[in-house]
């Protein structure tokens, strides 16, 4: 929305806001600022403690900073573990994820059944949102659609303030069964009135987990198959968590911290995780792909690679940002085994499709990023593949419209933010506020008449 000001008073302004808006960098040195809450090595300055996630990427060995290969831990279990015991039992299981990380312990299989029937019992959207926060107020950009619908849902509530442990794990397991509702609902209403095609809306089916709710609301003809379900669901486990300083879940617990209510403090972390620094960065992968798609003449000629990622980190070339997105982690060093676990079924999904030679693209950047970001840097930096690399082209490949592919990373994520929204609310106790070191000088003040 523009304001109804003159142009160039519009840019007088603007540019005032810039000149005196910024902060010399030099004095995040001079004064040992941690700029980003983020030490000098990379590593992430200790802000609290946790419980539910452990997110290792590098021991510290007598003061320094040693690589290692990359480690999730979901509640002391490895996820390497999780999945290849679901894998193993050839069923979903994002909901034992979501279990697991709200109640702190593996459920048993009568505990299991009861957790997913409640999930079930709950996805349906109150009498007469869908009308009137849907469709009255459609938005281009289904992210924001989603905080605004998590917000919404505090209208809803009969007791929205009130924060006893059994109101917070309803109000979780509400919003955590209807999201994958109301990403589906947002998707349809945007297609017609923004993209000026026809909108489907499908009846839940109680019996779907929550993969297979998405896939079914999603498609036209409601039809996918049980591999499809299953990627889709490795997904949602995979993502569902990652610790409490990253900025998404960080986000959450210091609105908790205030002592706000949990619809404010999940919608906060949809806004920070749409930015393209955090979730957001599935989306600019797929843009980046379809920018070396179109501009590497053959896709196989490793010097071909090479020439186009020194282009993209010298800002000659994709969205002229300098950042190749899907390289490089703010913990993981060797690998994030996200990643890894999303490679490997990106591998077996492609093989013998149109979609194979988009992966052997994607794994070449992987090969020659950290070389070529030394050359052009002439810094030694250890660059893994992190999960936005492929986790955008399983997206494609299940036919998930690339906008929808941080509405998918919140789907899963609200799992980890509602964790750690109930311990900050149970262990936190103080509301977090981190110091600035203030630089303006004191001003005598002038007067208006004064004023030149």
């Amino acid at each position: 929305m523009r304001l109804r000001i003159d142009e160039q008073y519009r840019k007088t302004l603007a540019d005032a806001l810039v000149k005196n808006n910024r902060v010399e960098p030099s004095y995040y040195t001079k004064y040992d600022v941690k700029r980003g809450l983020r030490n000098a090595d990379g590593t992430g300055v200790v802000a609290g403690i946790t419980n539910i996630c452990n997110v290792h990427g590098y021991v510290m060995n007598e003061g320094e900073k040693q690589n290692i290969e990359g480690e999730l831990y979901y509640r002391g279990y490895n996820i390497n573990d999780i999945v290849s015991s679901i894998e193993n039992e050839d069923r979903f299981g994002y909901e034992e994820v979501v279990y697991l990380l709200l109640m702190g312990k593996l459920p048993t299989g009568a505990e299991l059944g009861r957790f997913n029937a409640a999930i079930s019992m709950n996805r349906e959207l109150p009498e007469g949102f869908f009308e009137d926060m849907m469709l009255k107020a459609p938005s281009r950009d289904i992210m924001n659609k989603i905080g605004r619908s998590i917000l919404a849902l505090y209208s809803y509530d009969q007791s929205p303030e009130t924060k006893s442990p059994e109101d917070e794990l309803s109000t979780a397991i509400s919003i955590i069964s209807k999201l994958p509702v109301i990403v589906a609902s947002a998707y349809q209403v945007k297609r017609r009135y923004y993209d000026s095609q026809t909108m489907y809306m499908h009846q839940v089916r109680p019996e779907e987990s929550t993969a297979e709710t998405i896939l079914s609301l999603l498609r036209f003809d409601r039809k996918f198959t049980f591999e499809e379900a299953k990627l889709l669901d490795l997904m949602l486990m995979i993502h569902a968590e990652h610790g409490g300083g990253n900025n998404s879940a960080f986000a959450c617990r210091v609105l908790t911290s205030s002592g706000t209510d949990p619809y404010s403090a999940y919608s906060a972390a949809i806004g920070a995780l749409k930015g393209p620094l955090h979730g957001g960065a599935n989306l600019k992968i797929l843009e980046q792909l379809d920018y070396l798609k179109a501009n590497i003449r053959n896709w196989k000629d490793e010097g071909e690679v090479r020439d186009m990622i020194r282009k993209i980190l010298l800002k000659e070339a994709g969205d002229r940002s300098g950042k190749l997105y899907g390289m490089g982690h703010a913990v993981y060093t060797l690998s994030d085994p996200r990643a890894v676990i999303l490679k490997r079924e990106a591998k077996k999904l492609a093989k013998g499709t149109e979609y194979e030679d988009e992966i052997e693209l994607l794994e070449a950047v992987e090969r020659n990023a950290q070389s070529v970001f030394s050359e052009v840097t002439g810094k030694e930096k250890t660059l893994c593949a992190n999960v936005d690399m492929y986790s955008g082209m399983c997206y494609r490949m299940l036919g998930i419209p690339d906008e929808l592919c941080t509405p998918m990373f919140a789907t899963a994520r609200i799992a980890g933010w509602a964790a750690h929204r109930i311990e900050e609310r149970l262990t936190g106790g103080r509301i977090i506020r981190p110091a600035y070191k203030a630089v303006g000088k004191p001003k005598a003040y002038i007067p208006l008449s004064d004023r030149q």
